[in-house]
């Protein structure tokens, strides 16, 4: 037996529902080798979701694909810091930059430092309340 891919899957609900697209164009934005492959919209009348909202998103950020809905329905969850992206830095600049970036308009909760396990660690949660480490390789 061959083991399938893994792709990381944001599901956009509650508050963050009708984000999906401006968030997948900021990720695309912050890193390089990075795309938008396809974003299929809800249409009218389709059982599931809302017309207009993202249905399916594939993209990849530095190579790496993830996938991304969105929808209206009453979840009882959404993004949690307990899941995270994990971004190993090959420079400090990049490290910095890509904090500072991803901490505006979300929640920073460990600022830049050395913690022991690494000479420059940050967590953030961004404005779309997605959670994400960056390390220093």
């Amino acid at each position: 037996m061959t083991m399938q891919k893994t792709i990381t899957f944001l599901m956009f609900v509650g508050e963050q529902c009708g984000k999906a697209e401006a968030a997948i164009n900021y990720y695309v934005s912050l890193f390089p080798d990075s795309e938008i492959k396809t974003i299929e919209k809800w249409k009218a009348g389709e059982p599931g979701g809302q017309t207009g909202l993202v249905k399916r998103a594939l993209f990849t950020l530095a190579g790496q694909d993830y996938m991304a809905s969105e929808n209206q329905m009453d979840h009882q969850f959404s993004f949690t810091p307990a899941i995270s992206i994990y971004v190993n830095c090959e420079t400090e600049a990049e490290l910095d930059q890509l904090f500072a970036r991803l901490s505006e308009g979300g929640q920073v909760m460990m600022p830049v430092d050395n913690y022991g396990f690494s000479q420059k660690f940050g967590w953030t949660a961004d404005k779309y309340g997605v959670s994400w480490q960056l390390n220093l390789a």
